[in-house]
């Protein structure tokens, strides 16, 4: 299968680095043979000259298939393992954009411990993870950027700056504190919504719980300091959730 133009979108390059944005419901890595077209398909298309040339194609953030926005790309082994210890040591500035149900205030944080659900209860769904207070640190920063109302209820569009690297970390702080990510198949209604899109694929019955058929979560801005430089990246909402948005009423002021 040949890449498709609408793949994903090269936001800026250096000799060293690529940064693209990558769209909903597009795998990061393959993760079985004859499995769908993957964003480092795409990428090895792209950077044939590089890897014909002793390169290397290595995705230093990754983001879930249902996760939209910037992926940060390393061409070399030397750029890779640079690239991969500043992200250990928080030197790369990652901001998400969310739609969550209800409105929080317009400030918050969660410092809340996760673990994978499987580690402390019975669970179908191995990839789950829960609060807990067994679980790794975790602390994101959130803030409401803007407020609707539409004939489901109360929604916000918030930022989320995550100091640290958990698996599904932003969407788990924001259930958690009561905001999930509208979608969200995993962490909203019920983990049940993940198990019926599994079984029947997405349906009008998902529609209608979900509002969305890929949870609202983007991967924003990115920045960091290379070779001296401050490099920074950013990306536009989707269009989906510019559509959810754009339904509903502004929140009076």
């Amino acid at each position: 299968m040949s890449p498709l133009q609408e793949d994903f979108e090269i936001l800026g390059e250096t000799p060293d680095l690529l940064a693209v944005n990558k769209p909903a419901g597009m795998l990061v890595h393959p993760t079985k043979p004859d499995g769908p077209w993957t964003l480092w398909d795409g990428l090895r298309e792209l950077l044939r000259y590089e890897l014909a040339n002793g390169g290397q194609v290595s995705l230093i953030n990754r983001l879930d298939r249902e996760t939209s926005g910037i992926v940060l790309v390393a061409k070399s082994s030397r750029a890779a393992r640079t690239a991969s210890i500043s992200m250990q040591e928080g030197k790369i500035k990652k901001l998400y954009l969310a739609i969550v149900c209800g409105w929080p205030e317009d400030k918050f944080e969660s410092e809340a411990p996760i673990i994978r659900l499987g580690e402390v209860a019975a669970s179908e769904i191995h990839l789950m993870r829960a609060v807990h207070p067994s679980g790794a640190r975790a602390h994101t920063r959130f803030r409401v950027v803007s407020r609707i109302e539409r004939s489901e209820g109360r929604f916000a569009l918030v930022s989320a700056e995550p100091l640290t690297g958990r698996t599904h970390q932003i969407r788990v702080h924001l259930a958690h504190c009561g905001h999930p990510v509208v979608g969200d198949k995993l962490y909203g209604p019920s983990p049940d919504r993940y198990l019926e899109f599994i079984r029947t694929g997405w349906t009008p019955a998902l529609a209608e719980r979900l509002l969305l058929r890929h949870h609202a979560l983007h991967s924003a801005e990115l920045a960091l300091e290379w070779n001296g430089v401050p490099l920074i990246w950013t990306s536009g909402l989707p269009a989906a959730m510019q559509a959810f948005l754009g339904a509903g009423n502004p929140a009076p002021a």
